[in-house]
């Protein structure tokens, strides 16, 4: 796929953060905002009921199908926030690992925030995200 985007990295900022500081996409790009990808099976119960990272393989793959049916992909992510319905930094850390190991070497600025409530019965986690797309030329 011929990607939009380009990451951005300081080396005026620490590098402990797993992600690139900013991200940019061309004006020609085509935008793609995905709403909140939620760990919801087809029939709409809530998968993994109580599991952070259950529930954060589940988001991570409706945020795949969303961005596929869209014509894009995880490389194609501009930008994520990622909601962890906890006060517990570790259920934090729990559901961001599985975020990165999704993403892999695509490292897309995002922001990682525990909130008191999701809005499904037993969520935990979601994940928001804009990507963006080149479009492709017609053939001549």
């Amino acid at each position: 796929m011929n990607h939009a985007i380009t990451l951005i990295r300081s080396t005026k900022l620490s590098d402990a953060a797993e992600y690139a500081y900013a991200s940019t996409a061309p004006a020609s790009a085509r935008f793609v905002f995905v709403a909140g990808a939620c760990p919801l099976n087809l029939d709409g119960s809530t998968a993994a009921v109580g599991d952070y990272v259950g529930q954060m393989r589940k988001v991570m793959e409706n945020l795949n199908i969303s961005l596929n049916e869209a014509g894009a992909e995880l490389s194609d992510v501009v930008k994520t926030t990622v909601y962890v319905a906890s006060t517990d930094q570790a259920d934090l850390v729990a559901a961001w690992e599985v975020y990165r190991d999704y993403f892999g070497d695509h490292d897309p600025p995002s922001t990682l925030l525990g909130v008191a409530a999701l809005g499904y019965d037993d969520q935990l986690v979601e994940v928001e995200a804009v990507a963006a797309v080149r479009e492709s030329s017609p053939a001549t």
